[in-house]
């Protein structure tokens, strides 16, 4: 057996480069995208976790040039009703997840009918038979009128073959949630941030989303370097204000919310009264406030991260930026590390 190496965010680190940046103001998150109703201002997505994304989040996101995307662990009707309320508050762009069984084209039916203009189709190995089954009857139906969102998968024939059926965005990244086991369980998987450097190297123009095991604002600029258009994060935006759920008082006196993997058990058994493979862990995190102080502080992240190579926007950050490999000394003195010292 050849087997590869494989990188992930804590094994490497960009060059600094020459910069006539005088302003982090001068720099550029934008991305554009096919078939939406505005271009996204900042490249950053919130999952579409049931412990992440509702109205509150989707109406949030939009306001802060992201987007968020609306869970489907509910009914069509549960979930067509946010989309409306959201599209009744003037949200840009209005985006739903569904699967690739069962009732997914009447859901897609009906979250578009409500005013939903990107479905994601939500699986945790996108790279099917099913997946082009679905993403070719959904661009059957639908056109242009609809952005296609699709994934997971992890490899550049993955990425093709799913831009190929249709996708206009694809979701790259297996196994590297900080709240999921499928690598434990399954043994498979690739780092996020290696599936991102094959999947860059494809000629289609679907966008990338980078989803797992980004942690700051760091991996994300890490990510957008080796090729990713925009990133997903869950655990990120975990535990703010918008997120759903009643706050929880632990026994220390912290105020926390829950956090949870869709294929965790205790996920499982709430959206579909059952329990399959378990690839995924439920807790609890710190309530964190306002997702909006989060996602500035992870944009103004980003700027900086561009402003390090002299970019402006985000293209010209892919392509010039430099990424260099890290040994395990290297990772440990690039973390703050006074308080270590004995």
């Amino acid at each position: 057996m050849n087997v590869k190496h494989a990188l992930s965010f804590d094994d490497v680190l960009l060059v600094p480069q020459y910069s006539r940046i005088k302003s982090r103001k001068e720099i550029d998150l934008s991305v554009e995208a096919k078939n939406v109703s505005k271009k996204f201002e900042i490249p950053i997505v919130s999952a579409p976790m049931d412990s992440i994304t509702e109205l509150a989040m989707v109406i949030a996101m939009d306001r802060l040039g992201g987007l968020g995307i609306i869970h489907r662990y509910n009914t069509i009707d549960e979930q067509a009703k946010i989309a409306q309320e959201a599209f009744y508050t003037g949200a840009n762009n209005i985006a739903a997840a569904i699967g690739m069984t069962d009732d997914y084209y009447v859901r897609a039916e009906e979250l578009v009918k409500a005013g939903a203009n990107i479905l994601c189709v939500d699986v945790a190995h996108g790279h099917h038979r099913m997946m082009q089954e679905c993403l070719d009857r959904l661009k059957s139906k639908f056109g242009d009128e609809v952005h296609l969102m699709a994934g997971n998968v992890a490899t550049l024939e993955a990425f093709n073959d799913l831009a190929d059926w249709g996708a206009d965005s694809i979701r790259v990244g297996i196994g590297g949630g900080s709240i999921c086991s499928t690598r434990i369980q399954t043994g498979h998987g690739v780092p996020t941030l290696q599936s991102v450097i094959y999947c860059s190297r494809s000629d289609r123009d679907a966008l990338l989303i980078a989803d797992g095991g980004i942690k700051n604002s760091g991996d994300m600029v890490k990510a957008l370097a080796a090729g990713a258009d925009m990133v997903m994060c869950g655990s990120l935006l975990s535990g703010t204000d918008e997120t759903p759920g009643d706050v929880i008082q632990s026994l220390d006196g912290r105020a926390r919310k829950v956090y949870r993997g869709m294929a965790s058990r205790e996920a499982q058994k709430s959206w579909r009264d059952k329990v399959g493979s378990v690839e995924g862990i439920a807790t609890t995190v710190d309530v964190k406030g306002p997702v909006d102080r989060v996602v500035k502080d992870l944009s103004w992240g980003i700027k900086s991260g561009l402003s390090y190579s002299g970019c402006t926007h985000l293209r010209e950050f892919a392509s010039r930026s430099r990424l260099i490999q890290q040994t395990a000394a290297g990772a440990k003195e690039s973390n703050t590390h006074i308080l270590n010292v004995v």
